[in-house]
């Protein structure tokens, strides 16, 4: 472990050097077995991947509001990033719940109170739901 370790420090230093970094700048040793600790503090770098994959999901479906936490979740993103990355976004969960109605009605059938439990079950609130079917049905 400790030749690996040092095997990093001098290549990080030499990839420096190579990309034209500051004489003496030597880049801060990677650990080289994973980490399983979940007690590590969450990075900018995993909200910003978070916040990227909830934009990506709503370029091309609908979600509720903890509907979409929960596909990141099952992403493996932390349920805090999951979170953070959601409410960082400026997102109409009405328009969500009409977008989510009519591409239920596009696919099946559905009754307006079928419609209605379906986006309920889908984690909208009763309002988000009782909005969408009443959009979707016009």
């Amino acid at each position: 472990m400790q030749n690996s370790l040092r095997f990093l420090v001098v290549a990080a230093g030499i990839g420096a050097i190579g990309i034209g970094a500051a004489p003496g700048v030597v880049a801060a040793p990677v650990p080289i077995a994973p980490s399983f600790a979940s007690d590590l503090p969450r990075s900018p770098m995993s909200q910003q991947n978070a916040v990227q994959k909830a934009q990506q999901y709503l370029a091309y479906t609908s979600f509720s509001r903890l509907g979409l936490i929960q596909q990141l979740e099952y992403d493996d993103f932390s349920t805090a990033d999951a979170t953070y990355a959601v409410d960082s976004l400026t997102v109409d969960w009405n328009v969500q719940a009409v977008k989510k109605a009519q591409q239920y009605l596009d696919y099946t059938s559905f009754s307006r109170q079928g419609l209605l439990e379906q986006l309920v079950f889908d984690s909208f609130t009763a309002s988000q739901a009782a909005y969408g079917v009443s959009a979707a049905y016009g």
